[in-house]
């Protein structure tokens, strides 16, 4: 699908990685409306790329249909909006719980479901879920955000399969540590040795590739953390005790407090 000339509904736009996929999408011809919560940032950055604003909370269920409801003209979603959802399960509230999973999955779903039936109409479109290498390979301390990007992987495969044949595309992208914006960025936390990064342009522009070229899956992440992602579910309690020698724990508890005013 050639992006140019067509309108893209960005969900999480205010974020670095948002903001990275705007600006790339912009440059390839694709007119953006960007959604967040932060309608300042998003105004400042629409201003920038030509683009339009829609501010949305995607914990709040009747904004989430108001923003699909307005935007059934779209020819491409991004659902690119996370919360960390760091942390051991017990230290959630069920209230937290619930909104991890309205921003990082349900959200999403319903977007999805709006909107396709549109696409398909029109024999044209392209929906991207933004999920992450914590999407397939389990880390101890992230129960929660695991769960929600297992959960957009599942969605987007089976998503893609019911839409074959229609002109509408799915793809998920799975993103590893990205450095200079996100996050793990935020967590300020060093990795041990051997384990890479990825910047934000890396991600925007696997997104674009995605769409263009209709794939399924695309990892965005060093060769050995792709790896560990192939050899993680075939031999997930190996890939558990690496991850623990590897200082996985400390990693996870980074982000939990880092990200713990977010919940």
């Amino acid at each position: 699908m050639n992006v140019s000339g067509k309108r893209v509904l960005l969900t999480g736009a205010t974020g670095g990685l948002g903001h990275a996929i705007a600006r790339r999408l912009a440059a390839a011809g694709a007119h953006v409306i960007l959604s967040g919560r932060r309608g300042d940032v998003l105004a400042d950055l629409a201003r920038e790329i030509s683009g339009d604003v829609a501010p949305a909370d995607l914990t709040d269920r009747d904004a989430v249909r108001a923003l699909a409801a307005a935007h059934t003209d779209v020819d491409i979603l991004i659902s690119n909006a996370g919360l960390s959802a760091s942390g051991l399960i017990d230290t959630w509230t069920e209230e937290q719980i619930d909104r991890a999973l309205d921003v990082n999955l349900r959200a999403a779903i319903i977007l999805t479901r709006t909107l396709v039936p549109h696409m398909v109409a029109r024999r044209e479109g392209h929906v991207v879920l933004m999920s992450s290498l914590a999407g397939k390979t389990p880390t101890a301390g992230s129960s929660l955000y695991n769960a929600t990007k297992f959960g957009l992987r599942g969605f987007a495969g089976a998503m893609r399969a019911e839409l074959h044949g229609t002109g509408v595309g799915v793809s998920a992208l799975f993103p590893g540590f990205i450095r200079d914006a996100g996050m793990f960025h935020v967590t300020g936390v060093k990795l041990p040795f051997g384990v890479g990064t990825k910047t934000p342009r890396h991600v925007a522009q696997a997104t674009l590739k995605a769409i263009e070229r209709n794939k399924a899956e695309l990892d965005v992440a060093p060769v050995g953390l792709r790896l560990g992602a192939v050899i993680g579910p075939l031999a997930p309690d190996i890939a558990a005790a690496v991850s623990r020698r590897s200082g996985g724990d400390e990693i996870a508890k980074a982000h939990e407090d880092a990200h713990m005013a977010n919940r």
